[in-house]
């Protein structure tokens, strides 16, 4: 249905960290919290995939701070949940095929 799978590790975490709104810094934290700090994402890397999960419509622009330095704050769309729930059934399967080579 929605390609575009398997999602990198950046896209699943940005995903997931937009549950609920979320600022550009507040997702960096949240991900790096999330993960023990094992994926830490820039600049860069989290704005350049906003702007992909915006345009795919993954995410929306919640709000937007014009006094605050233009914070804006992100939340996943239903479209967005679908594909991030695709990507959770697809892992699953990897873990279960791999769990029985231990058999």
């Amino acid at each position: 249905m929605y390609t575009n799978t398997p999602l990198t590790e950046a896209l699943f975490y940005i995903l997931l960290a937009t549950r609920t709104p979320n600022y550009g810094y507040g997702i960096i934290q949240d991900v790096s919290e999330m993960t023990s700090r094992s994926v830490v994402l820039g600049p860069g890397t989290l704005y350049g995939a906003i702007n992909s999960l915006l345009t795919k419509g993954w995410i929306t622009l919640y709000s937007e701070d014009k006094e605050s330095r233009k914070k804006k704050e992100y939340l996943i769309t239903n479209t967005g949940k679908e594909v991030f729930q695709n990507e959770v059934k697809r892992l699953n399967e990897l873990i279960k095929n791999a769990k029985k080579m231990d058999d």
